[in-house]
């Protein structure tokens, strides 16, 4: 357990007075909820405030590409069966918005940290985690983050040497490369259905060979390490074999794969999976994710894929055919400007589905959509889109700045 939380420092009182008076000045002003800005402010005034706010915490850092926010969430859950948990439940993942979430956690016991990949090492140094969850590693934001390959090495660097029990995906290679530094290591077998980004071996180059389950190198013999935590079906099975049911209210296999990453966490601080499974029942949306709102007279259900993997995700949750679908790109700067990654997604999987394209970049979308021979109608609002749409429940899938958008527009 982590020591008692320690009166802070005249300097760190002042930054962490700052930042909630830049953040409450930035909800004034209608800018969102100011966890960045005020942040900011806070480093501003004291550098050193991260790893000072978070040093009575066991802190857990949580950081993939996809999934990371609702793992979070599912942890927080678990481990508020031990003890209070400060979290940055709404994905504000970057240094300034975790000092923003850790201010208010002068009483909690435990900090479930969501970690934006590209700044996971620094804020491992910085507040000394007594786990990282790292769950998988794809193609985003493609004019501005790093090649994966590039990404694993960041990680594989920032790990090594580090006191910490990394809790990690065996099915990506690209994960089990970046966490095979670090010196005590959990593996579980939570899947990875999307293969695209990891079939060259990172350790040597080399063509992976994949054999169901399994995959090795052949040049170098890199291969699948032996979990000891397994997503079975609707099961967790933990390293005594035991199988533990997973209920939750979350749509899909991937969610099951994100609980049992975290029941794999909440094991290392001590809460039995058969209780953290329990807690993560009552988790029925994430930031909007998964929620069903009724707009203009019709049930929506909100989805979030923000890059290839994501969207292959959620094609598997959506209702058959033919329930209609909305989809909603933009490439804002939060998104990544190029949209190229769009020819990576089969769309074909939308055959059936009555679809109509809005968002700033619904042209792109709908000559990729032409060129899948989906049919498919372009819109310039979602209200003229649910028009265009018959009766059912809707699926609106959007990106990142598209899905608040739309959060925005149903009042959600």
């Amino acid at each position: 357990m982590a020591e008692s939380a320690q009166p802070l420092s005249p300097r760190a009182r002042l930054a962490v007075t700052a930042g909630k008076a830049a953040a409450a000045v930035s909800r004034a002003a209608g800018r969102g909820s100011g966890s960045v800005i005020g942040g900011k402010v806070a480093l501003r005034v004291d550098p050193d405030l991260l790893g000072r706010l978070a040093g009575h915490l066991d802190v857990v850092l949580v950081s993939a590409t996809n999934g990371k926010t609702t793992t979070t969430r599912l942890i927080a859950e678990a481990l508020r069966a031990a003890g209070e948990v400060v979290s940055n439940a709404l994905g504000a993942n970057m240094p300034a918005g975790i000092t923003s979430a850790l201010s208010a956690g002068a009483h909690a016991r435990f900090g479930v940290i969501e970690v934006d990949e590209k700044y996971l090492a620094g804020v491992a140094r910085d507040v000394s985690p007594k786990a990282i969850a790292l769950l998988n590693l794809s193609r985003d934001q493609l004019d501005r983050a790093a090649e994966t390959r590039m990404l694993a090495e960041r990680w594989r660097e920032g790990l090594q040497g580090l006191k910490t029990t990394v809790i990690a995906n065996a099915d990506d290679p690209l994960v089990v490369w970046a966490a095979s530094s670090s010196g005590q290591v959990v593996w579980v077998a939570a899947g990875q259905e999307w293969k695209d980004d990891a079939w060259s071996c990172p350790a040597c180059g080399g063509v992976l060979q994949h054999h169901g389950d399994d995959w090795r190198c052949g040049e170098c013999g890199f291969g699948r390490p032996t979990p000891t935590w397994v997503l079975s079906g609707d099961h967790v099975l933990d390293p005594n074999g035991s199988a533990w049911p997973i209920q939750l209210q979350l749509p899909g296999r991937a969610n099951k794969a994100n609980a049992t990453s975290a029941a794999a966490v909440a094991a290392t601080f001590g809460v039995a999976p058969q209780v953290a499974l329990q807690r993560m029942q009552a988790v029925t949306a994430v930031a909007g994710r998964y929620d069903v709102v009724s707009f203009q007279g019709r049930d929506v259900r909100l989805l979030l894929a923000k890059n290839p993997a994501g969207w292959l995700e959620t094609f598997s949750l959506i209702d058959p055919p033919p329930a209609p679908v909305v989809l909603s790109v933009n490439a804002r700067s939060a998104d990544g400007t190029d949209t190229s990654w769009l020819w990576d997604v089969d769309y074909t999987r939308l055959a059936g589905h009555p679809v109509v394209v809005i968002g700033d970049r619904r042209l792109d979308l709908a000559v990729r959509l032409e060129v899948a021979a989906v049919d498919f109608r372009v819109c310039e609002t979602f209200q003229e889109a649910l028009q265009q749409l018959p009766p059912g429940r809707v699926e609106a899938i959007a990106n990142y700045t598209a899905f608040q958008d739309l959060r925005r527009i149903v009042g959600n």
